[in-house]
């Protein structure tokens, strides 16, 4: 049986588990040419509450009473492909179930020997092109600018402090809780973090920056966004990835004054990764690199089993993750399940 997760209805404010439903359904069959997978992770990500809403937005709602979306890696049980062979691993989107299928266009072929097979959800997958993309391609720092990001633990927070420090840059995130933020500096390498919990953001922001912020690369939008207005340099670029502090508010937001953006005659750009696909190959090409190098770091939040699913997701809006949040459907053959 198909164990999965499905929308059972919209939220309204925070996602609670009423919210979704568990069920057993039967693994379809194969068709000529299609692939049948075994889940092994799900991977949990802010986007995903947005696809719960009812609403425009850049990508199609989950449907009630249909399976959650999510980018999975999974082991090949079955194959009708001529390229795709069983007992290979792949990244996929199969959502939030235990089994997936499909005529094999979606899948990419992963290489255990390469890299662990989780990090094509992290730190070589779509977080990761999201930092790449984002801090390189439309922050564009230069060697000697100051570089701030918010969410600095998190998956993609974390990866763009890095390649700023890699880029010559100085690398300062804004994270919540002193563990979160000696994380960052100690384990990360990045030059300073400030606690959004602790003291007013704008003194301790302007204390960790000394020059002024060149790159602000968001992923929060509100307080931390406001702070930052009030530190740009002249020209200074924001990369704008989400607005996370608002994901659940039922009211627009109160919006921040804009009038700096245009005396220090900065840019503030919106981008949807999904748009920027051309660059994987350079993305995956610098970051397996730097990865193997020892340059770039990462942690993962493994949580146990596709029934979890629901409680861990809402770790993200409550800051209760640290590195890329991960569910592990079934064991890893290529890794110790300790690990």
């Amino acid at each position: 049986m198909n164990r999965q997760v499905l929308l059972r209805r919209r939220p309204t404010g925070r996602p609670v588990a009423d919210d979704f439903e568990i069920v057993d359904a039967p693994v379809p069959p194969l068709a000529d040419g299609d692939v049948l997978r075994r889940t092994i992770y799900l991977s949990l990500d802010p986007y995903m509450r947005g696809r719960m809403n009812d609403g425009p937005s850049y990508a199609t709602p989950v449907a009630l009473g249909h399976v959650m979306v999510g980018r999975t890696v999974a082991h090949v049980v079955e194959s009708r492909h001529r390229s795709i062979n069983p007992g290979d691993f792949v990244a996929a989107n199969d959502g939030w179930q235990s089994y997936g299928v499909s005529n094999g266009k979606d899948l990419q072929k992963l290489d255990p020997a390469r890299a662990p097979i989780s990090t094509a959800l992290g730190v070589l997958g779509m977080p990761g092109l999201t930092a790449y993309v984002g801090l390189l391609d439309i922050g564009q720092p230069k060697p000697g600018e100051t570089v701030v990001v918010s969410a600095a633990a998190g998956a993609v927070g974390s990866v763009v402090g890095q390649i700023a420090r890699i880029k010559g840059c100085r690398a300062v995130g804004v994270a919540g809780g002193a563990a979160k933020c000696d994380h960052v500096v100690r384990e990360l390498g990045f030059d300073a973090c400030v606690d959004h919990k602790r003291g007013d953001l704008k003194d301790t922001l302007a204390a960790a920056c000394p020059g002024g912020i060149d790159v602000y690369f968001d992923n929060v939008g509100g307080d931390v966004l406001k702070a930052v207005f009030r530190l740009m340099n002249q020209n200074a670029r924001i990369p704008l990835c989400g607005t996370i502090s608002d994901y659940n508010a039922t009211e627009p937001p109160p919006g921040p004054n804009l009038r700096p953006l245009l005396v220090k005659r900065a840019m503030i750009k919106g981008f949807i990764v999904f748009d920027h696909n051309d660059r994987a190959p350079a993305f995956f090409t610098d970051c397996a690199a730097w990865l193997r190098e020892g340059k770039l770091k990462y942690r993962e939040d493994i949580v146990e089993g596709i029934d979890n699913a629901p409680a861990a997701f809402l770790k993200l809006f409550d800051g209760g993750n640290v590195g890329k949040l991960l569910v592990r459907v079934s064991p890893d053959p290529t890794r110790p399940i300790a690990s």
